[in-house]
């Protein structure tokens, strides 16, 4: 919502030495990639976040913008993204069954939770790029491939 109305859309970035690009019936871009699906390199979390705070601070929101606050609207987004998964069973990666509209739907749902995410973690303070390469160490340590490929349990239930 919020990048939305900045200005900010899902414009392709201009990078197709990695996969083909082609525009839809709808005007819409479709990316195939023969190595799955990947990114566009813009916007970046610094820009949605310093986004998020123009958007806020031009609405004098940032008074309601507090830690917990910022939490319950996350969670309530995150919901809303289970409601449009809900009753549905298994869904395939892509989501060659859902409608364009379904798919927009999703999209929007999804931003909202990230933005609700980055704009958390600034007030927190925690430099979420940093915290996901330090995350992803750690992550790497409880679950080693040599003993975790292909297995869904928990880092406790392996044995040395």
């Amino acid at each position: 919502m919020a990048l939305q109305q900045n200005g900010i859309g899902s414009e392709h970035n201009g990078d197709t030495s990695s996969h083909h690009t082609s525009t839809n019936g709808n005007g819409e871009i479709q990316h195939d990639r023969a190595e799955g699906f990947t990114f566009t390199s813009e916007p970046t979390l610094e820009d949605i976040r310093r986004l998020q705070t123009e958007f806020t601070e031009e609405r004098n929101w940032n008074q309601f913008h507090t830690p917990r606050n910022l939490l319950l609207a996350l969670v309530g987004e995150v919901g809303e993204v289970s409601e449009l998964f809900q009753w549905r069973g298994e869904v395939q990666e892509g989501l060659p069954d859902w409608t364009e509209p379904q798919r927009e739907h999703l999209a929007q749902e999804l931003s909202d939770v990230l933005i609700y995410l980055v704009e958390l973690a600034e007030k927190c303070h925690v430099d979420l790029p940093q915290a996901v390469l330090r995350k992803m160490a750690l992550n790497r340590l409880k679950y080693p491939a040599s003993k975790v490929h292909g297995s869904a349990k928990k880092y406790t239930e392996y044995k040395d």
